[in-house]
């Protein structure tokens, strides 16, 4: 199966997907601000998409393990996505866009761990291929990111929401394209799921992904705010967002090679360091412009070496029937309640004592990941150096 399906339309669905995400994160909670909301009111909003992942990707992957069927539930749920974000843009109260987005991602939330199932069972053999499909994804996210910043630039914020309409249609016409793929139904006795959750490994793997999302949660709802009341403009905004994900890119396409020289473990491990000193780089020096070069160019490690070793560790570790639920699990983890725990208490700490204290706070989050990793995440005795 894996090697008659072509991986083209997974490759056309992360562009689109990532794209709309390219266009979301570095803008959305600027267009929130003019829209008058406090800083407790666009955390709740920009929460709302890690919040929807709690929920959706466990019931849409428990769905699709159980009746086979990713493709058709890619397919709906991008197109409820898109109608009701259709809608959000219609009003300014805080309520209206409360409602309509939490629809939006709560839809939005289900088609990507499905995808990302389907394209790790397809690249299982070569584990560096799906980095090189996944790769697509940021070139989507970081195109947007130039491209919204030059045309914000010219016609306004209050564009923003259907900009990012048009974009969801993008992904509803990507999705189309994407095949079903059918894993292999194999005559053995099924382990349940619990007993893979059990095992001490996984458990600490799920723990480091929770920790890295909650310190990006702040990040990815005030790392633009920050930026703007230090003195950066649109265009320099879009271009440091575009920056990390340049070398996001780079990081993809090296991962194969990433892979043969180190253990999924010791990425994890090396993700998570650079995490940290990251966020400490934020809350110092977030000003100076080299810095903040510099800081999002350890995005490659923050996000791309990270996602890479998470997906291949839970493909590693779940079994081919739990394989989206597995998937689903991750996303709840990290995306959904520690990116959601993360944006909301950077809420919370922004009145208080801005870029300085909330991203020192995300540092120690990642910090404690270190720990949890070298304590507790290691590789099977066959894959010890």
């Amino acid at each position: 199966m894996s090697a008659s399906v072509s991986l083209r339309p997974f490759a056309l669905f992360y562009f689109s997907y990532f794209a709309f995400q390219g266009l979301f994160s570095p803008f959305w909670g600027l267009y929130l601000a003019s829209l008058s909301f406090p800083a407790l009111q666009i955390s709740i909003l920009m929460a709302l998409s890690t919040l929807a992942r709690i929920v959706a990707p466990g019931l849409w992957g428990w769905l699709a393990d159980r009746r086979g069927q990713r493709r058709h539930i890619v397919i709906v749920t991008s197109v409820l996505s898109a109608l009701a974000f259709g809608l959000v843009g219609l009003g300014r109260d805080f309520w209206w866009v409360f409602a309509t987005l939490a629809v939006s991602h709560f839809f939005w939330a289900a088609a990507l761990p499905l995808v990302e199932a389907s394209t790790a069972h397809l690249t299982c053999a070569t584990p560096g291929r799906y980095s090189r499909v996944r790769v697509w994804g940021s070139i989507g996210f970081v195109s947007l990111s130039l491209l919204g910043g030059v045309l914000l630039q010219l016609i306004g914020l209050a564009h923003l929401p259907w900009l990012i309409f048009a974009l969801l249609l993008l992904v509803v016409l990507a999705a189309c394209f994407v095949p079903e793929v059918q894993t292999q139904r194999r005559h053995v006795q099924r382990q349940p799921i619990a007993d893979t959750l059990r095992r001490a490994p996984v458990r600490a793997l799920f723990a480091c992904c929770f920790l890295l999302a909650f310190g990006m949660g702040p990040y990815y709802t005030f790392y633009s705010i920050g930026l703007q009341q230090a003195g950066y403009g649109n265009n320099a905004i879009g271009w440091l967002w575009s920056v990390g994900v340049v070398c996001e890119i780079a990081a993809f396409l090296l991962m194969p090679r990433l892979m043969a020289r180190f253990t999924l473990e010791q990425l994890m491990l090396g993700s998570l360091l650079a995490t940290t000193l990251r966020f400490v780089l934020m809350a110092a020096l977030l000003a100076q412009p080299a810095v903040a070069v510099f800081a999002q160019m350890l995005h490659a490690l923050t996000f791309a070496v990270h996602h890479a070793a998470a997906v291949g560790l839970i493909q590693r570790h779940f079994a081919e029937s739990h394989q989206a639920r597995g998937q689903g699990l991750y996303v709840i983890a990290s995306f959904g309640i520690g990116g959601s725990a993360g944006g909301l208490l950077g809420g919370v700490l922004w009145p208080l004592g801005g870029v300085a204290l909330t991203f020192a706070v995300s540092a120690l989050a990642t910090a404690l990941g270190v720990l949890l990793c070298l304590r507790w995440l290691s590789p099977p005795p066959a894959l010890q150096q």
